[in-house]
């Protein structure tokens, strides 16, 4: 799996002029799916974005996690993350899990966020919709997580 987290101050998702996820101050979870992702794989990423210390304690450091800060989260399906731009002009999504496995796990993340921060506090995207997200990045913070890196 390969999650893309921005630190934020508030996101959220739009699709056909409705917005159907948000956030508050956490994170944004833009979250690929790979063809051998299984649940330990989705529990293993959202276990290392969920405990990242890249909040601001009361010095100005970042030693504080989601947890710390009582932060929330969005997370958005996103398989371009797969995308492989090696060869020509056009990227090969090919890497990506299928709909049905990348759902699954999308919906696995989804609820595993979903226990550590409260229903209420965690919005989702669509999976497989057009989308429109909207944040305000805060920092900018931005970090890259791969599971085969990790």
């Amino acid at each position: 799996m390969r999650a893309l987290i921005q630190r934020v101050r508030h996101a959220s998702v739009t699709v056909d002029g409705q917005v159907v996820g948000s956030c508050g101050k956490g994170l944004l979870v833009l979250l690929g799916v790979g063809h051998d992702d299984d649940e330990s794989v989705a529990a293993k990423l959202w276990n290392k974005a969920r405990d990242l210390r890249i909040f601001d304690d009361e010095a100005g450091k970042t030693n504080l996690s989601l947890l710390d800060v009582g932060g929330e989260a969005l997370v958005v399906s996103q398989f371009t993350l797969y995308a492989n731009c090696r060869r020509g002009r056009r990227p090969s999504f090919t890497e990506a899990g299928k709909p049905t496995q990348a759902n699954e796990l999308y919906e696995h993340f989804c609820g595993l966020a979903e226990e550590d921060l409260g229903e209420e506090h965690v919005g989702r995207g669509v999976f497989g919709a057009m989308m429109d997200v909207e944040l305000v990045n805060d920092g900018p913070f931005t970090i890259w997580l791969d599971t085969d890196e990790l």
